[in-house]
């Protein structure tokens, strides 16, 4: 067991934390159950935050991250069907390019679902991935400060392709915007509609 999480053992008791088993020596994944939010899981990694990402001056508090995906009450994370498996698939995905590149992830980073570009599953139709800093889950998801770190969490949202051309042509912080008035944020909802009411064009 890890510093890492010993922490996260006091702030949500170790009955809360199950540890997923994978074939990574890097890091693993735990699925951590609020006592706050009733119903809703944390899937985060477990073991990335030991990497020093090469931060600017700006983005020194992303030194050291988790990777979260909030995830709903129906989600059932046992089963395979890609329905619910292509979260398990890409927290590792996401924490293997990491280490991988020796890059850095921080607040608006975005990625594409394969290529040629896809949806995510059947029922989760956006094709993009956007890393955010926790808003609903502020406080459960509050950095962690350890021996001689800070651990930061960045929790991972689907896009629809409008709200990924929105972002790439007029910024994070309008798309974030536009999610916030929506009421939509880092919880996972596979019946959530694009949070722009005509379909954006980057030539507007």
């Amino acid at each position: 067991m890890n510093l890492f999480q010993e922490a996260l053992i006091k702030r949500f008791g170790a009955n809360a934390i199950e540890e997923i088993k994978t074939d990574n020596q890097t890091f693993t994944s735990l699925n951590i159950s609020s006592k706050e939010r009733k119903g809703v899981t944390f899937m985060m990694t477990n073991g990335l935050s030991a990497y020093e990402q090469p931060a600017t001056e700006k983005n020194k508090a992303h030194k050291h991250i988790e990777l979260v995906f909030c995830l709903p009450s129906y989600w059932d994370l046992n089963d395979d069907i890609p329905t619910m498996s292509w979260v398990k698939n890409w927290i590792e995905k996401l924490g293997n390019h990491l280490l991988e590149k020796q890059t850095w992830y921080g607040d608006g980073h975005t990625f594409a679902n394969g290529n040629p570009i896809e949806p995510l599953s059947p029922t989760m139709k956006q094709k993009y991935l956007m890393l955010v800093e926790p808003d609903l889950f502020s406080d459960e998801l509050a950095p962690i400060k350890m021996e001689n770190k800070e651990v930061h969490f960045l929790c991972v949202i689907p896009l629809f392709e409008d709200e990924f051309d929105l972002k790439m042509g007029k910024g994070t912080f309008k798309l974030k915007k536009k999610l916030r008035d929506k009421g939509i944020n880092e919880l996972l909802d596979d019946f959530r509609m694009t949070a722009l009411k005509n379909k954006w064009r980057i030539f507007r």
